[in-house]
């Protein structure tokens, strides 16, 4: 079973396209592009989306977003994020859920909208995905942003996240040592 596994999406939602300096130049034109992007995931594999995946705020922007959700493939699992409303949450989803800890291959994983300091069996190799910090923060020790603006605008797969995560090894951020453990402070 293959799983993909991305964030931050925000079909349906033109503002983001200027806060996060996205090269479309409207909603429909961004919503067209990452909805191809997602049709590498076969109907037989599973979507992690780590939160904010629609703005539907009145009938005829739920009824877009339902199309749009019916038009991405495989089985889809939402980590609910910030702006998951009860509109994208009552969709069809195989889960839905604020944090979720699964094993991919032989890689634990903590799926989470935000990114954690620490996380179940960090220590023990697990890594963490987020999204929520869109291309503002990549990742760290044992943690990748996994969000389409840090990714392409598409979903990515286990092998690329370890290789990405990879990267953070020898740099853990500030209060997390090389185990993903949390430095106690001096006083």
């Amino acid at each position: 079973m293959t799983n993909w596994y991305t964030a931050d999406l925000h079909f349906n939602h033109a503002n983001i396209i200027r806060h996060c300096t996205r090269p479309f130049a409207s909603a429909e034109e961004m919503d067209k592009e990452i909805l191809q992007r997602l049709q590498c995931v076969g109907e037989d594999e599973d979507l992690w989306i780590l939160g904010d995946f629609a703005f539907a705020k009145n009938a005829e922007s739920r009824r877009y977003v339902a199309e749009l959700f019916e038009a991405i493939p495989g089985r889809k699992h939402l980590v609910r994020g910030n702006h998951d409303h009860k509109s994208t949450r009552n969709l069809p989803w195989a889960s839905v859920q604020d944090l979720v800890e699964i094993r991919d291959q032989e890689q634990d994983l903590v799926l989470c909208h935000y990114p954690l300091i620490t996380w179940n069996k960090a220590r023990y190799g697990a890594l963490h995905l987020f999204g929520h910090v869109h291309d503002d923060f990549t990742g760290y020790h044992g943690a990748l942003n996994v969000g389409v603006d840090c990714c392409d605008f598409r979903p990515v797969r286990l092998r690329e996240i370890q290789s990405r995560a990879a990267r953070f090894e020898a740099q853990p951020p500030i209060g997390i040592d090389a185990n993903g453990n949390v430095e106690k402070q001096s006083k």
